[in-house]
């Protein structure tokens, strides 16, 4: 038995023409070239899927800052960086 499944899609011929052209110049065939885009896709979205669920956490869990205190980090961040370079000079 096969571990694969089959999936159906519908795919307009202009992107036919272009999975064709991948397929001949890759000398792979289309359900492979499927099989990757799928896979590569269902990789990403999930990883982004589990980052926003990282930071919704963090948010259920009080860990943010309000924008006030973000722009009052980043501001301080700037102040030690151009105090570093200031000292270096």
């Amino acid at each position: 038995m096969s571990k694969s499944q089959v999936i159906t899609a519908r795919i307009d011929p202009e992107v036919m023409e272009l999975v064709d052209r991948i397929a001949a110049a890759q000398g792979r065939s289309r359900s492979w070239l499927a099989a990757r885009a799928i896979e590569k896709m269902a990789r990403a979205e999930t990883a982004f899927m589990d980052f926003v669920k990282v930071g919704e956490d963090d948010i259920a869990a009080g860990r943010y800052l309000t924008q006030e205190q973000m722009e009052e980090w980043v501001e301080e961040r700037v102040r030690n960086r151009q105090a570093i370079r200031q000292a270096a000079e």
